[in-house]
């Protein structure tokens, strides 16, 4: 799940590196263990585990005719006479690692029952099974101990040690003890370190944990608290994944541990995917006095999927396990990470809209103006100029020019930008450059949801998967959830909405802001003068379900997850009732890759809090207004469920969310609710027109702050941008001078936005200091072209327009990587973000994320190990990887893939991005009288042009539920909160100068104020 409304957010425990499904089958890969435990020496390496038989002989193998046991501490024997070769009988260890030219040393003690020789050897375990070392062996009655040295003279990670007890004529008990193979050469020891924080400075930073009551920091170890009476030692864990392992080269496992009581854990270096195939795996008994544990082994793969893993179940009473100084040494050291960063022009790699900015960036040594060229998809030079030296750019480092070339405006495919030697990745100009944006980032909404199975037959074969947690097993399902004990006494049905980001969770208060992001793309279209009517997102627009229903289908994807939150709600009658519940998860974190219908894991509801209450109260009234034209039913109820969570919150104003409630899911804590509450009675005042409402918005410190737009923008935990984004556009009863004044905090917030962006050498509406790349803010950036967007639509101010289109370059490839942050976007664009479901880079067969899903972005923080360690004293517009393990960087989320949706929907509504045509009407609306259930109105056209309108049709939006019954002198239709009104036969011409005038009557259930936006014969009336 995803943070990212402050550059201190953070979320523990991190979701990257948590295992895959532990499956009862792995059993037998423990058994495979292929190293012996030991202390490291500088030359000598162990190959031989459990060479003592300590209680097993695992994992030593036999001929089925040759049983064997652990007897007083050694390995016996039972060896059938009457065979009749050697190899007949025979017992052995596998996985041996042979090395041609190391130097080797045997050494074991072994007796019989009867006197007589055996065959010991050092082989290949295949074809042609070339021996190292055989020597004939003559046992005795007394134990006798032999050793032998001998060079390799194979190269091998597939070798066995084998005695080979066959061709007796009498049968015998063949016994062996203190067996040992060490080689010299690549010894264990040294080399560098695979393990991450495993001094846990950084807290549990990096480390996993799952089936344990709770896993923490204390005293600078990680402590464990660990359940009794657990079946099986993989049925609790904590460890590390994406650990490199290299064939051949040898390693050095240690840790300190101490348990209270004591306990027996299992230590592991495994592969950390299915099969689980083991590399060292040792049962240890750790005490309450802390032990330091010391072993080797030679790894015999090549591999970045290893994890380092304590399986800590199967004791019989519960105990805590504490881990220090964990360390995994060998290997080789990772080169240093360089970004492929391609050309120095550096573009938008989507295109341009052909009337709208066109810019673009120059790394470069030059000091001065370079030529540049622009050249069309045939190689023709169509434009050229000279670069605007720029100086050392603070977000990147790099010293850059700037080009403008938005001058050009031929619409066409495959052109490219020249400079300073180097050429662009291509790009294209055109009308419709964002059209298809616009549904792929609404689209990764379905492809996330919950409770519903995916239809491959809508966004491709390979996105298609069964419902997921609908209690099919191995899902225990979100159908009836509990609380976390100790919570509530209750169980709820919260099935569907949409997964958080890359893991399984579902999060009111990230769901809220997404789904008002939603929900705010459609409202525009109400009140925008360039979103032509709403016809981008009418019903039939996008890939869902529901499609073809009558209603908008950017409603319908919202409602998806807006059920979810209502069904959040604490039911009457319960503690709190009315309050959201925080969020619902799995009880430990699951792995990577984990399809939904996969998880095993049992879902847990979280506390209430007050954020999660007033979300829900936000979003649910936002979503009556809108719905209410469509389904009367379910606007009520959502209203019903926005009052009462709204009025549960000033009942409980200080509820948080525990910050260190982050097993199997993120925190989401946030302790200042102020915009949380202005936010909610902003929306549930423009849905009611209730006066308490009223009060309490104009009351809020937000209401008239400029801090609700922030320089780095507004995200899940500062909501308050949100209401007075609403405010200034939503028609209401507030008075004219107060609607003006929040109009006017808009456009200041836009200047601003401006300003930055000029001083910005890539374009974007985000300062260049460390402190403005964090977690998640690709979202934030985008957010700030929400503000400059709405600005155009309040003032039609071609500067803000024209900000909002240059911003999202950004976004699209102008920036110091060269890199679109948005799937199937740009010739260089993420494609391996972090998730659980479309994981291609961890299992091939899965898929990459759907086009239109946008990675979180650089983030200065490097708040997650694997970033961390690749990209310390990165730039701030470096740090970010498009790899899977970097979820502090490269995730998914609900609420970036909302604020990217909501600019690409205004994006696609700018077409050629030229000014807007000239008022040539005006209408003038008056509500005549109202009563209870309905009202009168009549409009007014007039011509305010040079020539006659010979024909019209006025179209406009009610707020809600509005329906007109009856009209005179126009003929009416209505489709949801659209009306269209058309001249008749005697009234079809307007002279200029002129009106014509109509009437209507129509019944509400809500407030009546005059529709915000008129469109005469689809062109705009002032």
């Amino acid at each position: 799940m995803a943070i990212g409304s402050a550059p201190t957010s953070g979320r523990d425990p991190p979701v990257t590196r948590r295992p895959t499904a532990i499956l009862a089958a792995l059993a037998a890969a423990f058994l495979a263990a292929t190293a012996l435990t030991g202390t490291a020496h500088a030359e000598e390496v162990e190959h031989i585990d459990n060479g003592t038989f300590d209680g097993t002989t695992a994992p030593w193998w036999n001929t089925p005719n040759t049983p064997i046991a652990a007897v007083d501490g050694r390995l016996c024997a039972e060896v059938p006479g009457g065979t009749a070769n050697p190899w007949d009988a025979s017992i052995g260890h596998n996985d041996i690692p042979l090395v041609d030219g190391d130097a080797y040393r045997l050494t074991f003690t072994a007796s019989a029952t009867a006197s007589g020789p055996v065959r010991a050897n050092v082989q290949l375990n295949e074809t042609p099974f070339t021996t190292a070392l055989s020597r004939e062996v003559v046992l005795t009655t007394t134990p006798q101990t032999f050793t032998y040295e001998f060079d390799g003279n194979i190269d091998s990670t597939n070798g066995a040690f084998t005695f080979q007890l066959g061709g007796s004529a009498n049968p015998f008990t063949f016994c062996l003890d203190d067996v040992s193979l060490t080689s010299e050469g690549s010894a264990g020891g040294g080399g560098p370190e695979q393990v991450e924080n495993g001094d846990f400075n950084d807290g549990t930073a990096g480390w996993y944990s799952y089936g344990t009551t709770s896993t923490a920091v204390l005293d600078g170890r990680l402590c464990s608290e660990v359940p009794g009476g657990l079946a099986n030692p993989w049925d609790a864990g904590v460890g590390q994944n994406g650990v490199p392992l290299v064939a051949g080269s040898a390693y050095t496992f240690s840790f300190d541990a101490s348990a209270a009581p004591g306990a027996t854990v299992r230590a592991a270096v495994q592969l950390g995917v299915d099969p689980f195939t083991a590399y060292l795996s040792r049962d240890v008994t750790v005490t309450g006095e802390t032990q330091h544990l010391e072993f080797t082994f030679t790894s015999p793969v090549d591999t970045d999927q290893a994890q380092v893993a304590f399986q800590v179940g199967a004791n019989p009473t519960a105990y805590t396990l504490c881990l220090d100084n964990v360390s995994l040494l060998g290997g080789e050291e990772e080169p240093p990470y360089v970004p492929e960063t391609g050309p120095r022009v550096r573009v938008n790699q989507a295109g341009y809209l052909p009337s709208g900015p066109k810019g673009a960036t120059v790394v470069t040594t030059a000091t001065e103006a370079l030529p540049w060229q622009l050249k069309n998809g045939g190689g023709t030079v169509v434009a050229s100029g000279q670069t605007a030296p720029r100086g050392t750019d603070q977000a990147s480092g790099q010293n850059v020019h700037t080009v403008d070339f938005g001058s050009f405006k031929t619409v066409g495919t495959g052109y490219t930008l020249t400079a300073d030697g180097e050429t662009s990745h291509p790009f294209d100009i055109a009308g419709d450059v964002f059209k298809q944006l616009r549904s792929d980032s609404l689209q990764f909404f379905y492809a996330q949801r919950s409770g519903i199975a995916i239809d491959g037959g809508l966004i491709g074969e390979q996105y298609a998967r069964p419902a997921g947690h609908l209690g099919v097993a191995p899902n225990k399902g979100d159908t009836d959830v509990p609380c976390q004990p100790g919570v509530c006494d209750y169980r709820l049905d919260v099935r569907g909405g949409w997964y958080d980001a890359g893991d399984h969770g579902k999060y009111v208060v990230n769901g809220g802001i997404a789904t008002a992001q939603l929900l705010s793309s459609f409202e525009r279209t109400k009140t925008a003068p360039t979103a032509g009517g709403g016809a981008g997102l009418a019903d039939g627009t996008l890939r869902v379900p529901e499609r073809g229903n009558g209603v908008p289908d950017v409603l319908d994807e919202a409602r998806w997850e807006l059920d979810f939150l209502i069904r959040m709600q604490v039911p009457a009658g319960k503690p709190r009732a009315g309050m959201a519940h925080h969020k619902m998860h799995d009880a430990n974190w699951t792995g990577i890759p984990m399809a939904p219908e996969d998880d095993p894991q049992p879902r847990e509801l979280h506390p209430p809090s007050t954020a999660a209450t007033l979300n829900l109260a936000a979003t649910a009234a936002q979503g009556a207004r809108l719905f209410a034209p469509y389904d009367a039913a379910f606007a009520a109820k959502a209203l019903t469920a926005a009052k009462t969570a709204y009025a549960a919150a000033k009942a409980n104003p200080a509820v948080y969310a525990n910050p260190q409630d982050g097993n199997g899911g993120g925190t989401y804590s946030d302790n200042d609710v102020t915009d949380e509450f202005y936010w909610a009675a902003a929306e549930l005042y423009l849905t009611t027109g209730e006066a308490p409402y009223l009060t309490d918005l104009t009351a809020s410190p937000h209401h008239t702050s400029a801090d609700v737009f922030g320089s780095t923008g507004f995200g899940w935990g500062s909501t308050a941008a949100l209401g007075r984004l609403d405010l200034a556009t939503v028609p209401s009863g507030l008075p004219a001078a107060e609607r003006d004044r929040l109009r006017a905090s808009v456009l200041s917030a836009a200047d601003a936005y401006l300003t930055t962006q000029a001083g910005q050498a890539y374009g974007l509406p985000m300062p260049g200091h460390r402190g403005a790349y964090f977690w998640g803010a690709n979202s934030n950036i985008l957010n700030n072209m929400v503000v400059l967007a709405t600005a155009f639509d309040i003032s039609g101010t071609a500067k803000y327009r024209d900000g909002a289109i240059q911003g999202v370059d950004y976004i699209l490839g102008r920036n110091a990587l060269n890199q679109s942050y948005v799937t199937g976007w740009g010739e260089k664009a993420s494609q391996n973000q972090h998730s659980r479901i479309f994981a291609n880079q961890a299992d091939a067969s899965l898929p990459h994320p759907p086009a239109g899903s946008i990675a979180g972005g650089a983030n200065a923080s490097l708040d997650d190990p694997f970033a961390k360690q690749l990209l310390d004293g990165c730039q701030p517009m470096f740090c970010y990887v498009d790899h899977i393990e970097s979820y502090a960087t490269n995730e998914v989320a609900i609420n970036w893939n909302s604020a990217l949706a909501w600019v690409a929907s205004f994006l696609a509504d700018q077409g050629a991005a030229g000014p807007a045509p000239a008022t040539r009407c005006q209408v003038s609306y008056v509500v005549h009288g109202t009563w209870t259930g309905g009202f009168t109105a009549q409009a007014t056209i007039t011509n305010t042009g040079t020539s006659a309108i010979d024909g019209w049709s006025l179209r406009w939006a009610f707020l809600g539920g509005q329906k007109v019954t009856q009209s005179w002198l126009a003929d009416t239709t209505q489709s949801g909160a659209t009306v269209t009104a058309r001249n008749q036969s005697h009234n079809r011409r307007i002279e200029p100068g002129a009106s014509k005038t109509f009437g209507f009557n129509a019944s509400t259930s809500g407030p009546n104020p005059s529709p915000g936006l008129f469109a005469l014969n689809g062109a705009t009336c002032s």
